[in-house]
C-alpha cells in the first residue's frame, strides 16, 4: 500500500468532504486520518489515505480532476512515521491575543530540536475583560531518552515574558 498525504483547499460549500471521500473510495483508497476546517470562508485540510500501489496513479489523476471544487496537492507519505519514535509533550498557551505568539513558542520548541506533531489555535472573546484571547495547543515529539525539564523550563519562562498561561498535559 502507498500512503498519500493530501492537502486540500477550496471555497467552503456543502459536499466538499463527500466529493473527496467518494474519489478516494472509488479508487480503492482508505481514508485513515484527517484534520479539516472552515477558515474565513475557505475549507482547508490535510488527509492521510492509503491506496494499493497499482491504483496510486489512478487516484492521483482523479484527485486532480476535483480542481474547481477543491484544489488537492498530493504528497507521498513516508514509510516510517516520526510518531513511531519518542513520546509526546502536550501544552496549551492562553493569553491576550497579539502578533508573534506562535513565532515565540515555536522558536522555543525548535531551539530544543523538537518536532511539532500537531498545532491547533484559535482566537476567542475574553468573557469578562473584553478583548480577544489567543489559545494554542501544541503536541511536540520528544526523544525517549530526552529530559523534558529544560524545554518545560524555557516554555514557562517564555510564558512569563509574553504574559500567557502555559498548561502542560
Amino acid at each position: 500500500m502507498a500512503q498519500l498525504v493530501l492537502t486540500v483547499v477550496g471555497d467552503d460549500r456543502a459536499g466538499l468532504v463527500e466529493a473527496l471521500a467518494d474519489t478516494v473510495a472509488a479508487h480503492g483508497g482508505n481514508w485513515e486520518r484527517s484534520e479539516l476546517a472552515e477558515l474565513a470562508g475557505a475549507f482547508a485540510g490535510i488527509v492521510l489515505v492509503s491506496v494499493p500501489r497499482d491504483r496510486e496513479t489512478e487516484l492521483v489523476t482523479a484527485l486532480q480532476a476535483l480542481d474547481g471544487l477543491l484544489r488537492v496537492v498530493v504528497h507521498a507519505g513516508a514509510t516510517a512515521s516520526a510518531a513511531d519514535h519518542g513520546r509526546q509533550l502536550t501544552f496549551t498557551v492562553l493569553g491576550n491575543d497579539r502578533p508573534g505568539i506562535v513565532r515565540d513558542v515555536t522558536t522555543a520548541v525548535r531551539a530544543h530540536a523538537l518536532s511539532i506533531d500537531a498545532l491547533t489555535s484559535r482566537t476567542l472573546d475574553a468573557p469578562m475583560a473584553g478583548g480577544t484571547l489567543f489559545e494554542a495547543t501544541l503536541v511536540v515529539r520528544v526523544p525517549d531518552d530526552a529530559d523534558t525539564a529544560p524545554i518545560v523550563a524555557e516554555l514557562e519562562q517564555l510564558a512569563d515574558e509574553i504574559q500567557v498561561d502555559l498548561t502542560l498535559s
